[in-house]
């Protein structure tokens, strides 16, 4: 009985020892992070940025329960979305989702991904209804009006939204022409 008192704090030391460290991997991330976003860099350097995803996901699997795995999943969706793989950042953003369903950040999680849908994926029927669903669960939010103004131009060429802007500003310089001549035959 006194050998297993006695080996029981040994085991757990050698399995504590054997695993990974958190501070170690957290020190690690935030080197890859100030060497990708640093003032100097012009762009994401694609095999930094694969290095430190690698990092990110190393965590999130290692530390599922941690309090810094939320972030580094949002990072990662970002970093993802940024580098123009959509596919992975739809992976990490619905896992936020999931995962911290009432935390604020799982709004732009959703918006971010109809927007990929839309413009990296060009699955206009994945993206209308993302953007839908956001518009209805998360109306005052900051992204309501953007998502909004995607889906009524969702499919459009830039051409055909120059065109209707400036018919638009013609028939809103039309009406208010009118109601300036109206306003003047008030006054006589």
């Amino acid at each position: 009985m006194k050998a297993n008192i006695l080996l029981f704090p040994l085991l757990l030391l050698t399995m504590i020892s054997c695993g990974p460290s958190r501070t170690k991997e957290i020190n690690r991330i935030n080197a890859a992070e100030t060497r990708i976003f640093s003032p100097k860099a012009t762009s994401i350097d694609k095999e930094a940025a694969d290095s430190l995803l690698v990092l990110y996901s190393a965590f999130i699997k290692d530390f599922p329960a941690d309090s810094m795995t939320k972030k580094y999943i949002f990072k990662a969706g970002s970093l993802n979305m940024n580098s123009g793989n959509g596919k992975a950042a739809i992976e990490m953003f619905d896992l936020y989702r999931s995962s911290y369903p009432n935390d604020p950040r799982s709004a732009i999680c959703l918006f971010f991904t109809a927007y990929i849908y839309e413009n990296m994926m060009k699955n206009l029927d994945k993206a209308q209804e993302l953007y839908i669903l956001f518009i209805e669960k998360y109306p005052h939010n900051d992204f309501a009006d953007d998502a909004q103004n995607a889906l009524n131009n969702l499919g459009k060429t830039p051409e055909q939204m120059v065109k209707e802007f400036e018919q638009r500003k013609q028939a809103d310089s039309a009406r208010a022409a009118d109601s300036l001549r109206k306003s003047g035959r008030k006054r006589k």
